[in-house]
């Protein structure tokens, strides 16, 4: 059975949901600061989850007019409930920096109690919202990534990718998380492998690197007077010593 908790937060108090069972943790991997798990959360808790969450629906209907009043350029993407009803806190995007002062003593007024505007990025929104990604999964920022990390088009450029934003770009319309993912074998295999373009001496003869096969460590080589195009291991090239290892140079 699902089982969940009251926890304290950095945030305050907060209802959350046990994914991981009781484990040992190293010191050095514990993240600081460690909170409290207060206890065991109960039918009533969950009533006031779902109450948290109509009330935020109405929070965010009431922002998204009060914005439109005071003609703020902001865009509202989320609303929320702090477990306790002690904060209610909306997340927006926005181009550059937003004067809201006057928004949140109106907000104030109306909802009684603390209140807190937070500008997010783009790549938070699309976090927040969720949503599907080009390759037909859900995106990993809102299922199971923690923090971002950052992405270059580096990667890409190591990954011998398109260099088309429309087909390296998540729907937050920056670079794709996931190509983070293997960079590192990339960069490996990058060091291991032979350049595309580069003249190859092998026993069949003389030949020009035409393709990559960064993961499986396969080199496609093209020789002219042969016409004819053969693949090789990176072990195969590194036995005709074409390639050397660290051990053997």
């Amino acid at each position: 059975t699902e089982d969940y908790v009251i926890v304290e937060t950095v945030r305050g108090i907060e209802f959350g949901k046990v994914v991981i069972a009781n484990k040992s943790v190293d010191e050095e991997d514990v993240v600081l600061p460690l909170k409290k798990v207060i206890r065991m959360a109960d039918d009533k808790d969950k009533v006031t989850v779902d109450e948290n969450k109509d009330n935020a629906s109405e929070a965010y209907r009431i922002c998204e007019k009060k914005i439109r009043e005071h003609k703020l350029d902001m865009n509202l993407v989320d609303v929320e409930y702090t477990f306790d009803r002690n904060k209610v806190i909306f997340y927006f995007t926005a181009d550059g920096r937003v004067d809201f002062r006057t928004l949140v003593k109106d907000l104030a007024s109306v909802f009684k109690t603390r209140i807190e505007l937070r500008q997010i990025g783009v790549r938070d929104e699309a976090k927040m919202l969720g949503g599907i990604g080009p390759c037909g999964r859900m995106l990993c920022c809102s299922t199971f990534l923690g923090d971002f990390e950052p992405v270059s088009i580096k990667m890409a450029k190591d990954q011998n990718l398109s260099l088309n934003p429309a087909k390296i770009s998540g729907l937050c319309g920056r670079l794709m998380c996931c190509l983070k993912y293997e960079n590192d074998d990339y960069e490996i295999a990058k060091k291991e492998l032979p350049d595309l373009g580069d003249s190859i001496a092998t026993s069949f003869g003389k030949g020009k690197v035409v393709g990559l096969n960064m993961l499986e460590r396969m080199v496609q080589i093209e020789f002219r007077d042969k016409e004819r195009v053969l693949e090789y291991s990176l072990q195969e090239l590194i036995d005709e010593g074409v390639v050397q290892t660290e051990a053997t140079e």
